[in-house]
């Protein structure tokens, strides 16, 4: 039996997206938990805020995009770079 706590599909703590993002690696757990407090953010300023290495920040954002727990768009800003958000 299934109890709706209420929260949107991609928090943290609902128990479908817990769920695909346990069996992921250290970093992209860590990239969803900043995703989840600031964004939309660019590959470069996930790395900042992180403080993980750019390619291990892009491994874990193929990681999640895989899983479709975090979506890309273009920037407003500056149509050239992509930022994520997580997915909804």
């Amino acid at each position: 039996m299934s109890t709706n706590t209420g929260e949107s599909s991609n928090d943290i703590g609902s128990s479908e997206f817990e769920r695909r993002l346990c069996e992921l690696p250290p970093s992209a757990k860590l990239v969803a938990k900043v995703l989840e407090t600031e964004s939309p953010l660019s590959q470069g300023q996930l790395a900042e805020e992180s403080r993980l290495p750019d390619r291990t920040v892009r491994y874990a954002l193929n990681r999640l995009e895989d899983e479709s727990l975090v979506e890309s768009r273009y920037s407003f800003h500056d149509a050239r770079k992509q930022v994520y958000v997580l997915a909804e």
